[in-house]
């Protein structure tokens, strides 16, 4: 039996893979800055040794864009090297190379650092999870009419199958960069935000606009898209259906009314 520790082991993704690999008979411990018996805040990195102590591989899920990755994975390496740890297993995001987004350029320097570092390492990076556009979605609906960046796709896959991906690699070797994971399908936002709105019930007209900025540009070019590796199984639909209850019919451009063919307002509802 190996003994691993998951870091942000209380959160999606992390209490997901927590799940697999005990299912599968592993030792695991969850450490995130409220869970005891490890409750440690990795940017300070107080009591992770004792955290580390024993451990033969680190899944790493812990992250926030409010700051603080880079120095965080600095403090899990050290402690991860004092400790002996044979494997250091990181989670990451398609795009965080092509992407200049402030969180994705994070996301490439701990890659960087995880590289580095001397230790086994593996790395995978996925597309967003469909929990993060229903997150955004819920805050976008919140006003009278729903305003959406023009022009973007996005490719959301199940943070279930991303779990169960971390727990093989996890109970493998050291791989280092491996393929990309992506989910089955590249949708336009305004398609996904009109299957939102029909799983919870809300109606709100959708207006795209455009938005500036080199970040935006990325996200409109695609670089944040992997449909050669659109290897995921579970549709947005899928997701919402099970979230919510009730059907969300895919391409359904009644529900959420009133819409244009191109996600503007229909005067003639």
């Amino acid at each position: 039996m190996t003994t691993m520790l998951v870091t942000g082991g209380t959160g999606t993704l992390g209490r997901l893979v927590t799940e697999r690999l005990r299912a599968d008979g592993h030792e695991v411990r969850v450490l995130s800055r409220r869970s005891l018996p490890y409750a440690v805040d990795l940017r300070e990195g107080g009591g992770l040794d004792a955290a580390v102590s024993g451990v033969d591989t680190i899944v790493h899920c812990a992250s926030t864009p409010r700051g603080g990755d880079e120095q965080a994975a600095a403090h899990l390496i050290s402690a991860a090297h004092r400790a002996g740890v044979g494997h250091l297993l990181f989670i990451s995001i398609v795009g965080v190379d092509r992407v200049p987004l402030g969180y994705y350029r994070t996301k490439r320097a701990v890659e960087r650092q995880i590289e580095r570092s001397g230790l086994g390492w593996t790395v995978l990076r996925t597309t967003q999870f469909h929990d993060l556009l229903v997150t955004l979605f819920q805050r976008l609906s919140k006003p009278p009419v729903m305003l959406l960046p023009a022009g973007v796709r996005v490719q959301p896959i199940a943070a279930a199958e991303v779990a169960d991906r971390l727990a093989e690699l996890a109970a493998d070797a050291p791989a280092g960069r491996v393929a990309d994971m992506g989910g089955p399908e590249v949708r336009t936002i305004p398609e996904l935000a009109r299957a939102y709105l029909a799983a919870t019930g809300r109606r709100r007209p959708i207006v795209n606009v455009p938005l500036a900025g080199k970040a935006y540009r990325g996200f409109r070019t695609g670089g944040h898209l992997t449909p050669e590796r659109a290897v995921g199984k579970g549709t947005f639909e899928e997701y919402l259906t099970e979230r919510f209850g009730g059907p969300a019919l895919r391409g359904d451009r009644s529900a959420g009314r009133p819409y244009r063919e191109d996600g503007g307002p229909n005067n003639s509802s």
